[in-house]
Parts: structure tokens; C-alpha cells; sequence
């Protein structure tokens, strides 16, 4: 089993990179497990709370759970992923059942700031964008799916983001084995990633 972590900004391209990835390897090798999935349940708050939340400050995160998980499917176990909503901020009472496979691909803005997930990774990815082309693809997601005005995303970017990314998403880029420039524009990253990939499954 093959246990990859791809790292990055909010809106660096990390999702693209993940699916360009999965669409060069067989489905039936590849679990994704999104760290957005794993995002604390706010129900117990109420909803003015819920909507000030800073999903992009590592104690949003359970982090025991994915970790958890990703021991469990290392074992050869089954697990039940969690089912986030933004619009909420809660979790499903549903899950989503997820069986072992040879490559899984955990995602999202966080995963190479936590040390013990860190060292659960065989390769480690950072994918790196500018700042203005990780605001520009924020506005326009927060916009479309999360229900958020312009204005709203603005304020969200100078309080949280902007400052969280500074603090500890882009120092984490220091434990990637390899660093994506561009995000998901860059073929030439991807596919070398993709291969190395192919190649350590082959071992």
C-alpha cells in the first residue's frame, strides 16, 4: 500500500492535481480520502458561530480520525468516511464506506502540518500556486458552491486565510518530497508524479 499526501494553499489546485492523477492510474487502485471530509461537526454551535468558523487552522480538523482511518486501511480494514457540509458546517448521519486499496490519496490545505499523519505519507506533495491565482479560484468555489457573496469571501480571505496560509500551510511546503509549481497547469509536475507513483506500485 502506497500512501500519498498532497498539500497546498486553499485554491492552489490541489483538487485538479488529485484528479489528474487518479484519471492516469486504474480506479480500482486508488482510495482519495479528502481532508475536508474530516472537518469537526459544529452542530452543537449555533449558526452565526458556525458561519465564522476558520476551516484553515489546523484544529478544525479531527485529525485522530483520519488518522485513525488511514491505520484502519493500512490493516486491511474497512472504514466509514464522514460526509462534511460547508453550508451547515455539520456532518451526515450518512457515511461513505471505503474499502483498502493499493494507492490512497489523502488531500487538503492541512495534511503536512500534522506530524503523526505526516509520517503516516510515503510521498509527500505540496502543490504551490500564486497568491492571486489561489484568490481568484477562493472567490469564485465560495461563490458557486459554498452560497458565499463576494464580500463575504473578501473579509473570509484577510481574516483567515490569507493569515492562516502564512502561518502554517505554506511553511508545511518544507516537508514535501516534491513541490508542484503552477497547480494543476503544470502537465510536466503531474505526470512525473504520476509515474513515480506507477513505479513504486510496480515495486
Amino acid at each position: 500500500m502506497l500512501i500519498v499526501g498532497i498539500a497546498g494553499g486553499t485554491g492552489s489546485g490541489k483538487t485538479t492535481v488529485v484528479k489528474k492523477i487518479v484519471n492516469n492510474l486504474p480506479n480500482e487502485s486508488i482510495v482519495l480520502l479528502p481532508q475536508d471530509s474530516y472537518y469537526k461537526d459544529n452542530g452543537n454551535l449555533p449558526i452565526e458561530e458556525r458561519l465564522e468558523i476558520n476551516f484553515d487552522h489546523p484544529n478544525a480538523v479531527e485529525f485522530e480520525l483520519l488518522i485513525e482511518h488511514i491505520k484502519q486501511l493500512k490493516k486491511g480494514q474497512n472504514i466509514q468516511q464522514p460526509i462534511y457540509s460547508y453550508l451547515s458546517c455539520t456532518r451526515a448521519s450518512e457515511t461513505i464506506p471505503i474499502i483498502p486499496k493499493e494507492v490512497i490519496i489523502v488531500e487538503g490545505i492541512l495534511v503536512l502540518t500534522n506530524e503523526e499523519l505526516r509520517n503516516l505519507f510515503d510521498i509527500k506533495v505540496f502543490v504551490h500556486a500564486d497568491a492571486d491565482d489561489r484568490l481568484n479560484r477562493v472567490i469564485q468555489r465560495d461563490i458557486i458552491e459554498r452560497g458565499r457573496s463576494v464580500h463575504k469571501v473578501l473579509e473570509r480571505y484577510e481574516k483567515t486565510v490569507k493569515p492562516m496560509h502564512l502561518q502554517f500551510i505554506e511553511p508545511s511546503m518544507r516537508y514535501a518530497d516534491i513541490i508542484v509549481p503552477q497547480g494543476g497547469n503544470n502537465l510536466v509536475a503531474i505526470d512525473i508524479l504520476t509515474h513515480f507513483i506507477i513505479n513504486k506500485l510496480k515495486q
